[in-house]
């Protein structure tokens, strides 16, 4: 049974795999759960994710991953986020911060978010959540450790903060610039080492131990009432996402890329040609253009003689060298038969777009020189 949960800063991966059989992604970003559905996982549980320099996950993609009979799960942050707003979809959300959300509670998406590391530093985190910071000044006024009036103060002080800039001694001292009772705070600032609450932390753990539980009964595949509609922004993700390797030491695909990073002009190059595919696909799309056998016999004939393939056997080594499934390789086939089209389609303004490419490289003067 194969369970994905993406995480990270809200705990360690070696907490969760401590707790649960799980394969362990990174913060989930867009298109990150249409690609994990794509592997057909038991259930799926969202922790952590990406969201403002990176693009959020999608609603849809989650609620695909549902049609597909993967039961999805929901605490903590992004997913105590998302959780609460397809939970009449049928997404489980587990722990306070989703049922604050889900009742309305809260509303801003800055009450989860955290400034963080890299993957490589654990993703440090570099800042107090707010959801965190509330829960800390409940128990510190439950214990008589700060009155009504300075708890007041604290949260207010901490919510008018961008979240990266929210730290208890960053509030502390903004609250003693306003004339806070000073020993309020500083036996606050005493208490703090072992009173602090980190409710994303336990509502992770609580969610991990739901679907723990849950899976061990050995549940039968999700089950919807509703019907996903397909649209164009739904088709366009799903042919920019692509696969994911669910791996526990990085993909092929990933590793294949940073590599490619080392090397700007391969990347640019790359980049340039791949963008001329897809765009080429999104143009046959629109126009409602399809690749018929014939064609894509021929296409399939060239790949073949283009990489030596001169069999079945050839060609099912070249699919697990290349961690490629069957059918992702005719759907290629079937892009680079709309792109041929498009080449032939229109010639006179692809020569134009290729010479100037040919000076943004610089390869047009060497090409000239040798001519």
């Amino acid at each position: 049974m194969k369970v994905v949960i993406f995480v990270g800063p809200t705990l360690a991966l070696t907490e969760v795999s401590g707790l649960i059989d799980a394969i362990c992604l990174p913060p989930v970003a867009q298109g990150d759960v249409y690609r994990a559905s794509l592997r057909r996982p038991s259930a799926i549980g969202i922790i952590d994710g990406y969201f403002e320099h990176v693009p959020a996950v999608w609603h849809k993609e989650i609620l695909w991953a549902m049609s597909q009979g993967i039961h999805v799960f929901g605490s903590a942050s992004m997913g105590a986020l998302r959780a609460a707003e397809l939970d009449s979809f049928g997404m489980v959300g587990v722990g306070s911060i989703f049922e604050a959300y889900r009742d309305g509670v809260l509303e801003d998406d800055d009450e989860v978010a955290v400034a963080h590391g890299l993957p490589e530093d654990g993703y440090r985190v570099g800042s107090d959540a707010m959801v965190n910071i509330r829960a800390t000044l409940v128990r510190a006024q439950a214990e008589g450790v700060l009155d009504e009036s300075t708890a007041s103060l604290l949260r207010q002080v901490a919510k008018g903060l961008f979240y990266p800039e929210r730290s208890y001694a960053h509030i502390l001292d903004l609250a003693a610039a306003r004339e806070a009772s000073r020993s309020r705070l500083d036996a606050f600032r005493r208490w703090l080492p072992h009173g602090t609450v980190n409710q994303k932390r336990e509502d992770a753990l609580l969610m991990i131990e739901t679907m723990r539980d849950f899976l061990a009964t050995n549940p039968e595949p999700k089950g919807v009432d509703w019907t996903l509609e397909e649209s164009d922004f739904w088709g366009m993700l799903k042919r920019h996402s692509g696969e994911i390797q669910l791996g526990s030491e990085g993909s092929p695909d990933a590793r294949v890329l940073e590599e490619l990073r080392r090397d700007p002009d391969a990347l640019a190059r790359a980049t340039s040609a791949a963008l001329g595919w897809w765009l080429a696909g999104e143009s046959a799309s629109r126009e409602g253009l399809t690749v018929d056998a014939a064609e894509l016999l021929h296409h399939s004939a060239e790949f073949c003689r283009a990489n030596g393939l001169l069999d079945s056997a050839g060609v099912a080594q070249w699919l697990e060298q290349n961690h490629f499934a069957q059918e992702r390789l005719e759907g290629m086939l079937a892009t680079r038969a709309l792109a041929r089209r498009a080449e032939l389609f229109a010639p006179s303004g692809l020569e134009a777009c290729l010479l100037e490419y040919l000076r943004w490289t610089g390869d047009y003067t060497r090409l000239l020189a040798g001519s």
